[in-house]
């Protein structure tokens, strides 16, 4: 017993290592963004502050210069909502759709065309901004919060429809056939058998595409300009701008403020996600 005690003492010491090793950046980030610039210059990267102010959150939000303008991150950060709400909404029910078409309506040749979808997975992104850019002049959605959807539903329709196929898989066969001999079609399958039994899945699905299309530079930089560009843009503007003081508080509270809804996010939907990954696993 003491010999058990002693391993269980030292992985609970290493996890809480781990764990502090991980959130030192978040909490310097987090002092440093309610320090006035006196303090920092003169206090320790990990003192708490004298007094709490948030000046440089205001500042981050409203009055920052992100190039020529300087109107803050909060035209930028709408600019993400809007076009991370209907990309995830999108790119997670058509994921869905081939999922269970994949998985429970089998055709001719449907392997090899989950195999195709499966190689998008492991494509480079960076391989596909010439021939989407021409893709988005042709529609006429380019430099647009519309062509940035677009962009996001394509490149995260393989991981989705990945997920909800495999997720379907574990369903038994039995039951779609069933519902078929009762006269029951392809849509009423759907929204009665599958979707209510895809709660987990569909979970893990959301906060996957939030976190990847929240957190997206590569296409934000590249098919955005002007006032389409969303936060992470806004955040590598704001750090990159030249002043006569570099103000260490307002680029922190910026770059929380452009990390707060995937931390909340996880913080409040985390255990959703990883029961979504636990029952998938264990469905098949």
């Amino acid at each position: 017993m003491t010999q058990d005690r002693f391993w269980r003492a030292m992985i609970y010491a290493a996890l809480v290592f781990a764990a502090l090793y991980y959130l030192i950046p978040l909490y310097v980030m987090l002092t440093t963004s309610v320090k006035s610039m006196d303090e920092i210059r003169v206090g320790n990267l990990l003192s708490l502050p004298q007094s709490i102010s948030f000046a440089a959150w205001d500042k981050a939000w409203s009055t920052a210069c992100t190039g020529a303008s300087c109107e803050g991150l909060s035209g930028y950060f709408m600019n993400s909502v809007k076009m991370v709400i209907p990309a995830v909404l999108i790119s997670t029910v058509l994921g869905a759709i081939n999922g269970y078409v994949l998985s429970k309506w089998r055709f001719p040749g449907s392997n090899v065309v989950f195999a195709m979808i499966l190689f998008g997975v492991f494509m480079p992104f960076q391989v596909l901004l010439l021939p989407m850019a021409q893709t988005l002049g042709w529609l006429g959605i380019a430099s647009t919060t519309t062509g940035l959807v677009f962009v996001h539903v394509v490149c995260g329709l393989a991981s989705t429809t990945l997920f909800f196929r495999n997720y379907y898989v574990g369903i038994p066969d039995e039951l779609i056939k069933a519902a078929r001999l009762d006269g029951a079609g392809f849509w009423r399958i759907f929204y009665r058998i599958i979707l209510p039994m895809s709660t987990p899945i569909i979970m893990v699905t959301l906060i996957w595409q939030f976190t990847q299309i929240w957190n997206d530079f590569l296409f934000g930089v590249v098919f955005s300009a002007g006032d389409s560009q969303p936060i992470t843009v806004g955040l590598n503007n704001m750090a990159n701008t030249s002043t006569t003081v570099k103000e260490y508080n307002v680029d922190m509270a910026a770059a929380l403020i452009a990390a707060l809804p995937t931390i909340v996010v996880y913080v409040f939907c985390g255990k959703y996600f990883v029961r979504g990954l636990s029952a998938g696993a264990v469905k098949g």
